[in-house]
């Protein structure tokens, strides 16, 4: 969890919140020639108890019937002072977890993270796009999504690869080439990787020529999904 969503917004809870840390931060620093955390800056502390007294001074007057500009007094002392507790959260709790234990964290009201590892599975939906032609030799997949009616999972559709294949003559650049109708994905000789939703090729010398896509997932260890529909085209 991330120290953004754990921290309340402006208000009591807030307060007795960052409460909380500072004293807790106070106590394992100190005696200062001994600390039981001896890892975190002097500067570092003084700015944390700094940014608590500014935050307090803004919100004792906003306890009792209260003025607009005092509330927007509180709320700008609340943003100034998170970003310094957010910061020091995931600096020096966070960046040391064997000197700050899951227990430390408990006491100051910070969950802990959880480190164990979710596996990620393979893609198990399909992918489509749209074909459009923005240029002579030009073919343009846009609008590259998961097929309607089916729901994305962000962990397995890392990204999408595209497969295709040209008819017509060898060239240098597409030596190898389709016999006739594409019948299986796999016949497809190229591939591109791409995590945008549209993607651009320029088929430079061969309009007129069919061009076959197929598109499916990519998890993040390369795993793929099921094929899509099969689009296809002749480049103008």
């Amino acid at each position: 969890m991330h120290a953004k969503h754990l921290i309340p917004d402006p208000g009591q809870a807030y307060d007795i919140f960052f409460v909380n840390v500072r004293d807790y931060v106070q106590g394992k620093t100190t005696p200062s020639d001994a600390p039981e955390w001896d890892f975190i800056p002097s500067s570092e502390l003084a700015e944390l108890r700094q940014a608590y007294s500014d935050w307090h001074a803004a919100y004792l007057p906003t306890t009792k019937i209260h003025t607009p500009a005092e509330t927007a007094g509180r709320n700008a002392a609340w943003k100034r002072s998170k970003q310094v507790l957010s910061r020091f959260i995931q600096v020096w709790f966070r960046g040391f977890p064997s000197r700050v234990t899951d227990a430390d964290l408990l006491n100051m009201s910070i969950p802990p993270l959880d480190r164990t590892r979710t596996p990620v599975p393979p893609p198990e939906i399909q992918v489509e796009a749209d074909l459009t032609f923005p240029g002579i030799h030009l073919v343009e997949l846009r609008r590259i999504r998961h097929v309607a009616g089916t729901a994305s999972d962000a962990r397995s559709d890392y990204g999408v690869r595209i497969y295709y294949g040209l008819t017509g003559q060898p060239s240098a650049r597409h030596p190898f080439r389709l016999d006739g109708p594409l019948t299986d994905a796999m016949e497809l000789p190229y591939s591109v990787f791409t995590r945008r939703a549209k993607e651009r090729f320029d088929f430079n010398g061969e309009s007129g020529s069919k061009v076959y896509f197929c598109l499916r997932y990519e998890n993040s260890k390369g795993q793929s999904g099921p094929f899509g529909p099969v689009l296809s085209a002749v480049i103008p």
